[in-house]
């Protein structure tokens, strides 16, 4: 039925029930794939990939604007108190120095990065709506476009999550250095949703997911409506309990605890997409895991902020689900946050066994799985015919992984592995990635460092 597939031969491929080896996948003109087999196709040429296949990674939350500050707010003077707070004040700082260009050129460059280190996906956390004076552009989706027009330089697949910030804290007013994100009103944000869904035309790999940042920046009441005036079929995503101080600003304003709130105010389901989630009690624990939501976890940020652990353990045993962002871009390697997620619980229980069994598949296919939820879409295998074939694949000749069998392979891999070991990383069929370097790579990081050299900041 198909005579013009693309066949790629890897050494094997993962699914949600173990390896296929060899592997077969043939792709349509389009990149969908159309034969998937341990089988090879007969009479067909054949690209041979010395690899093991791995789908690939879906970056929940991203911020890009904030890749441009990494490594910028580590030095702590003596004495002083350094946390996510004072962090903000720097995040600030950057957030009203960025140009839509800027914001482009810094996006493209983040987004090449995810691709090369197994992002195919990501849900771009967007609330930089503004120009530096705080007054919408003449197209109210500008820097929303902007953050497209970087994927689709990049090449990576996209889900815009345009943001509601409409408060400075509970109950307070906006401050001046917020000004770039501020929505006045319900009607001023699904606008803005509106005129977002209109900018995915310009790129077919890209889909919408609606937001309000967190309880403490959009009026209760306007949470409620917010999420009652959206589109049904968006993911909902929202920052929530990420740090003491909120808890006890959400008890003191409202008289709840976020998650409480939310659980009781909101029909908490599986479109929820709740970003962090830190600070739970058991009750807030036992209701999140049997509502169906997903939680976000950013492992690396959370870490470098100070933020907290999340009940990983506990809520693993209550079935919860959950998936990985980069969120402040500190650190972009999905298996380094896999692994942190991991330690942590290690650490903080002095046991090994976070997670039952086959700690590795389970944290591949659950974090794909929910990733791709985050994202609005459902699948029911790592790869299936009739979807698009993304991958990122790691060198199966690498010392390790050429001497280890089948059944540790992939905890060898997850383990042990950094990017060196990548061979490459393909979206819709098509290698964007091979041996560490991206096709538009040269362009991309020009830009970059054009860019970098304006701000001045670093």
């Amino acid at each position: 039925m198909y005579h013009s597939l693309r066949y790629f031969h890897f050494t094997s491929l993962f699914q949600n029930e173990g390896w296929t080896s060899p592997a077969f996948v043939g792709v349509d003109d389009n990149g969908i794939v159309r034969y998937l087999s341990s089988q090879r196709p007969q009479q067909s040429e054949v690209e041979i990939v010395e690899g093991l296949a791995l789908p690939g990674f879906q970056n929940a939350h991203s911020h890009a604007f904030q890749y441009a500050m990494v490594g910028l707010a580590e030095n702590h003077p003596a004495g002083a108190n350094d946390d996510f707070w004072t962090w903000r004040e720097e995040m600030y700082k950057c957030a009203l120095s960025i140009s839509p260009d800027q914001a482009e050129a810094i996006a493209a460059m983040l987004y090449a990065e995810m691709l090369r280190v197994g992002y195919t996906h990501v849900a771009e956390f967007h609330y930089v709506h503004h120009d530096k004076d705080g007054r919408p552009y003449s197209n109210l989706a500008e820097m929303g476009e902007r953050m497209l027009a970087a994927a689709k330089t990049a090449g990576i697949k996209i889900t815009l999550v345009p943001v509601f910030y409409q408060k400075g804290n509970f109950g307070q007013e906006p401050q001046p250095r917020q000004r770039r994100f501020i929505s006045k009103n319900v009607d001023d944000y699904l606008t803005l949703l509106t005129e977002s869904k209109n900018a995915l035309k310009n790129y077919s790999n890209a889909s919408l997911g609606f937001s309000v940042h967190s309880l403490r920046a959009v009026d209760l009441n306007n949470i409620k409506t917010t999420f009652d005036q959206a589109p049904k079929s968006l993911p909902f995503h929202l920052h929530v309990a990420e740090q003491k101080k909120e808890i006890s600003d959400s008890v003191a304003f409202c008289g709840a605890r976020p998650m409480q709130w939310l659980l009781e105010n909101l029909p908490v389901n599986d479109r929820f997409q709740l970003v962090h989630s830190t600070h739970l009690d058991d009750h807030e624990l036992k209701k999140l895991a049997a509502s169906q939501a997903n939680v976000v976890l950013c492992p690396s940020t959370e870490g470098n902020l100070g933020d907290g652990i999340f009940r990983m353990k506990e809520f693993v045993k209550l079935g919860g689900h959950w998936s990985i962002g980069t969120d402040s871009h500190i650190g972009l390697n999905p298996l380094e946050e896999f692994r942190m997620i991991d330690y942590r619980q290690r650490l903080a229980t002095n046991q090994r066994n976070t997670f039952e069994s086959d700690a590795a598949a389970y944290l591949i296919n659950e974090s794909v799985s929910s990733g791709r939820k985050a994202m609005g879409a459902i699948s029911k295998n790592n790869f299936e015919i009739g979807k698009p074939f993304d991958a990122v694949v790691y060198n199966s000749k690498s010392h390790l992984l050429a001497e280890t069998s089948e059944k540790n392979r992939l905890a060898t891999l997850l383990y042990t592995s950094d990017s060196s070991r990548i061979v490459g990383t393909i979206v819709n069929g098509k290698w964007l990635v091979r041996q560490q370097h991206h096709q538009a790579g040269k362009a991309i990081k020009e830009n970059f460092s054009k860019a970098m050299r304006e701000l001045k900041n670093r």
